[in-house]
């Protein structure tokens, strides 16, 4: 206890207050610059998190609008630019899902089936396809900026299209695509190549077969064979006619 007493006894000394003072200050002010310089910190994390999430959700919004901007013309394209469409819809979609934003899984089932009707109306040509795509982009930047309300407006969509797709409608609307499908395999199908043509006959020239004779319809071959060879015959039998005096 003799060493409690003397700093109690330095500590209230007259002498010794400015060089307390001056330790409380320097202490104050050490906790002062840490908690300011967390504070500043923090909020420069927190800005440059934000800017990597907005970043992220341009490039998701972005690969979506563009595959939904190429499933328009779904009917015209090749069957490699359609797997290629397939790869990047699936890459989109998992972005969105994974996307830091309430709802991201409803918004995701939402640009899905968007994408299924572009693709089955691009076949059918049955209005224009601009104002869709505009839409379609003006609905995914909203739900960027308000994720609540449209989470809200979403599922009201998706709830809406459940109830009016009954089992039938989704049996002829699978007939339609898979015979979409089949006339876009067989107008991108690989043309057979057409025979080669021999010298002097035209490319593609098919030689027709000749029609049969009248003693070969008549006659049987071994006959005819024969026929010719009593002709030869006789022929080297024949005397040479005499000269004339």
């Amino acid at each position: 206890m003799q060493w409690w007493n003397d700093f109690v006894t330095w500590l209230s000394a007259t002498r010794n207050q400015p060089v307390i003072f001056s330790a409380i200050a320097l202490i104050v002010a050490i906790i002062v610059a840490s908690l300011l310089a967390a504070w500043i910190a923090r909020g420069a994390i927190a800005r440059l998190l934000a800017q990597h999430d907005r970043e992220l959700k341009a490039a998701a919004i972005g690969s979506i609008v563009d595959a939904a901007t190429e499933a328009s013309v779904w009917n015209s394209l090749t069957p490699q630019e359609q797997v290629m469409n397939d790869r990047a819809v699936g890459m989109a979609d998992i972005q969105i899902r994974l996307l830091p934003i309430k709802g991201s899984s409803i918004a995701a089932d939402w640009a899905a089936h968007q994408l299924a009707e572009l693709k089955r109306t691009s076949a059918t040509f049955g209005y224009q396809l601009e104002p869709a795509l505009v839409e379609f982009r003006d609905r995914l930047i909203d739900w960027q900026k308000k994720p609540s309300r449209a989470r809200k407006i979403f599922q009201a969509d998706l709830d809406r299209w459940k109830t009016q797709n009954s089992s039938t409608e989704k049996n002829l609307v699978a007939e339609q695509d898979a015979w979409v499908a089949q006339q876009h395999h067989d107008q991108f199908a690989t043309p057979a190549p057409p025979a080669r043509a021999s010298a002097g006959q035209p490319l593609g020239y098919v030689p027709a077969a000749a029609p049969p004779s009248a003693s070969a319809s008549t006659a049987s071959p071994s006959t005819e064979t024969q026929r010719l060879l009593d002709d030869v015959q006789a022929l080297e039998v024949r005397p040479a006619p005499l000269p004339k005096a």
